[in-house]
Formats: C-alpha cells, structure tokens, sequence
C-alpha cells in the first residue's frame, strides 16, 4: 500500500500513538461541540454539502447504505430523510460521537432505520458484497492507511454499487484561495480551539486537508484500487469536492 502525506499527519506531534488511537481519542474529546462548530465554522454551508453528495445516489435508490466515518451521523439522518433506504448502518471508531449520534435518533425516531456502530474503516466488519452505496463526508482524510480504507469500501459494495466521499479540497482561484488559506490557517484552528477546548483538533484538520491527494490525485488512487467511472465534483469554488467511484 502507498502512504500518503497525510496520513503522518496526527493530532498530538508528540504522542506515541498511532493516528488511529489519536483521532479516535480527539474526536471523543471534542464530540460535545463538533455538530455546533461544523454549522458555526461553515456558516451552515457544509449542509448543502452533504445534501449534494447524497444526490449522487438518487439514481441507483440504494437499499442497504453504508456511512464510514458516520460521526454523530449527519450523513445517515439525511440519507434516511432523502433516499429512503431500507437500512442505513453508520460506523466510527469514537465512541463518544457515536453516543451523540444515537441520542439523535432516539430524537428523530430513527433507531430502526439506522444503526450505528464503533468500527474501523480500514476493517470494516461486513461481508463482502453487503451495500449498495458507501459514504463517507470529512473522513477519508483520518484514515491511518488511505488505500486499504478505500479497498475496505470497495470490498463490502455489491457489483454496481457506488461510493460517494465528501472531502476538504483547496481552491485554486485567486482571491479565493488566499481568503481560504487564512480562514483555515488562522480563524478555524483559533476558532475551534476555543469552542471546544482541543485547539490540537482543528489545527490537524488544516494540516491534514494541506496534504490530502485531492483532484484528479484522488481519483487516481480511486482507479488504483478498482474504482470504475471515477468522478470529482467541486463544491463552493473548490473548497469541498465530491468524489464518485462505482464497483
């Protein structure tokens, strides 16, 4: 498997843990506070963000939808309101996001329809050929191996089945990309630091999307690892993208 730059990129630069254990530890760290910051830091944009990636799936009407990375499970509450599938299964490796995200559907009276689960997405505990569609929204960027995560994915979708991520991206347009660059190099990381107490938390979220393969980059990996009909979307003039990959 190649490794990537970002994937030496962790949380806590002098922990003796992998990247695996320090993003699961951060993430129940800041678990109280990260559907406020994702709204507050976004200005609500992120939303629509997910709400376009899950319009990639319209047309195959999954029935079984897995959603790696699933958080407090943004994605799978909206997947369940917009595709209807039959059965929607979330997993993480936080414990504590996941106990907020099954608070949410106690809320919603969506404890039937979605599940969610601690699970690792570099080993995802699904037989092979189990979904018709795979998502994942701001999580490929944590995994400790990006390539065997994606393999992970591929593996547990049915022939014909689709993947969609949702990922940072860095615009390229003038003007834009300076704005962006001092919002995510500056405000974001003071910003969530001080809304969540953990400024390590959001200052790995720029370290790591600055070295995430993005673009064609990604796509590219996609392809390596048996992805067909490869595609990126981007979103708010680059700073998110959508990536579509079928079995």
């Amino acid at each position: 498997m190649t490794e990537f730059a970002h994937d030496k990129i962790v949380p806590y630069t002098e922990s003796t843990r992998s990247k695996k254990e320090q993003v699961a530890g951060m993430f129940d760290d800041i678990a109280p506070k990260y559907d406020f910051l994702n709204r507050f830091l976004s200005a609500g944009i992120d939303i629509s963000w997910r709400r376009k990636a899950l319009s990639q799936l319209k047309a195959i009407q999954p029935q079984q939808l897995l959603d790696v990375a699933t958080g407090t499970g943004d994605v799978a509450i909206m997947a369940a309101r917009m595709l209807h599938p039959a059965k929607i299964v979330g997993i993480d490796i936080s414990e504590g996001m996941l106990e907020l995200g099954r608070k949410k559907l106690l809320n919603l009276n969506l404890s039937q329809q979605i599940e969610l689960q601690q699970g690792d997405s570099e080993a995802i505990n699904f037989p092979d050929a189990s979904f018709d569609a795979v998502t994942v929204a701001f999580g490929v960027r944590n995994f400790e191996n990006l390539e065997q995560g994606l393999a992970e994915m591929l593996r547990v979708l049915r022939p014909g089945g689709k993947a969609v991520i949702l990922e940072f991206s860095k615009p390229k347009i003038k003007g834009i990309q300076q704005l962006y660059n001092l919002y995510m190099g500056l405000v974001a990381p003071k910003m969530g630091g001080l809304f969540s107490k953990n400024k390590n938390a959001y200052q790995y979220l720029t370290d790591s999307v600055q070295h995430f393969p993005e673009g064609k980059h990604f796509t590219d990996v996609m392809n390596k690892i048996g992805y067909k009909e490869t595609t990126c979307k981007k979103l708010s003039f680059g700073i998110c993208s959508v990536y579509c990959g079928i079995k």
